[in-house]
């Protein structure tokens, strides 16, 4: 397929690696997004990366090592995480996980109270233990967006931003372009990876993809003093501590929202900015003196039961949709590169992923959002 032209609907970061993926291979990419790429919660998450209930795992862990050198732009990876149990019940549960890392040969080692204090130099006496994960790790959110924007038109690809797509045009079982308000671009292929935007998009080519969005919030406080390890998580809320010192945190209940298929018109920070503060004063209560500086408050989608939808459709049969349910940030490397090869060569090839098809939805119930009572509250 090299010299196609294949046209990337989100400019995320799965948008963004799909297309240096393309492009790495000889594909004329075109990116397009309503707004600036990784604005929405690909430029601004916990930026964690060590998804090891996904088939995507040991392509995400094989390519983050090499990810500066490969894009050619600084992504501030770093290795490993420490995960910090609150509670007895976490405790018990994290060990169960531990143990069945050790069983599938993930390096990871089970810390005592004092061995907390001593690797996270900001925790108190208030845990149970925690897990030390040599696997895995994090990177800085902005920075990857950048450097896979980057790469990207280093290789040719085209990045237009400020261009919602408003629809398709079809042709013998094919899209053959994408509409704006402002052009239209033909093309050989389409991939659908608009984060929220993907069900009101994926609409008008008559396919159903149940999405439900959500609002996720992020607190970032004043710098503290640099830990030796900032992939440090716990307390039901995740994050990291940035190079300059920085804590960004997010996690706890989703605020369930409609969304059409430009996106919410505003995204003002919750009540829950709150909530996310106090519990990181208690994971880390020797940082609970620190000023929460800023918030921030964007747009995740999640299918029915969590996991990503990866799939090429077998009508349009050009059209590959990608929504990551809410972990893409993290497993950005290996799903450009699993998309790159349903574009191309119809499979996957470096791991079995039929688990993340969409037909897996076929038969889902219509009132799936009120049964789980995803519903937004009035």
């Amino acid at each position: 397929m090299s010299g196609s032209e294949v046209v990337i609907v989100g400019g995320g970061v799965t948008g963004l690696s799909a297309g240096w993926w393309l492009a790495r291979s000889g594909v004329k990419v075109t990116v397009l997004d309503k707004f600036i790429v990784g604005w929405e919660a690909s430029g601004r998450n916990g930026g964690g990366a060590s998804h090891y209930s996904s088939p995507l795992f040991d392509e995400e862990q094989r390519l983050w090592p090499q990810m500066d050198e490969l894009l050619g732009y600084p992504t501030e990876h770093q290795k490993g995480r420490i995960l910090i149990a609150m509670t007895e019940r976490q405790w018990e549960q994290y060990r169960f996980i531990a143990e069945r890392h050790t069983r599938l040969n993930h390096p990871v080692e089970l810390l005592d109270v004092k061995q907390v204090q001593e690797a996270v130099p900001l925790a108190g006496d208030n845990c149970f233990g925690g897990v030390h994960y040599k696997f895995g790790g994090h990177a800085n959110p902005q920075r990857s967006v950048q450097a896979y924007a980057w790469a990207l038109q280093d290789l040719g690809g085209k990045i237009v931003q400020h261009s919602p797509v408003t629809g398709f045009e079809t042709a013998g079982g094919k899209v053959t372009a994408v509409k704006t308000a402002n052009a239209t671009y033909g093309c050989d292929a389409v991939v659908v990876a608009a984060g929220p935007q993907i069900p009101q998009l994926m609409a008008q080519l008559g396919v159903n993809v149940p999405l439900a969005a959500a609002r996720a919030e992020m607190i970032i406080t004043e710098p503290a003093p640099m830990m030796p390890l900032g992939g440090v998580d716990g307390h039901k809320i995740y994050g990291r501590q940035t190079l300059r010192g920085n804590l960004a945190y997010g996690g706890g209940p989703h605020e369930w929202l409609d969304v059409d298929a430009t996106g919410p018109a505003a995204r003002p920070s919750t009540p829950l900015a709150r909530n996310l503060a106090k519990r990181l004063a208690e994971l880390l209560p020797k940082a609970a003196h620190l000023n929460v500086i800023r918030s921030w408050a964007g747009i995740i989608e999640n299918s029915p039961d969590g996991r990503p939808i990866i799939d090429r459709l077998t009508s349009p049969d050009n059209v590959v949709v990608a929504s990551m349910s809410s972990v893409g940030f993290g497993l950005s490397p290996a799903s450009g590169h699993a998309i790159r090869d349903l574009v191309i060569d119809g499979k996957c090839s470096f791991a079995d992923i039929d688990i993340l098809k969409l037909s897996r939805f076929d038969n889902l119930e219509s009132d799936w959002r009120e049964k789980r009572g995803w519903m937004p509250i009035s």
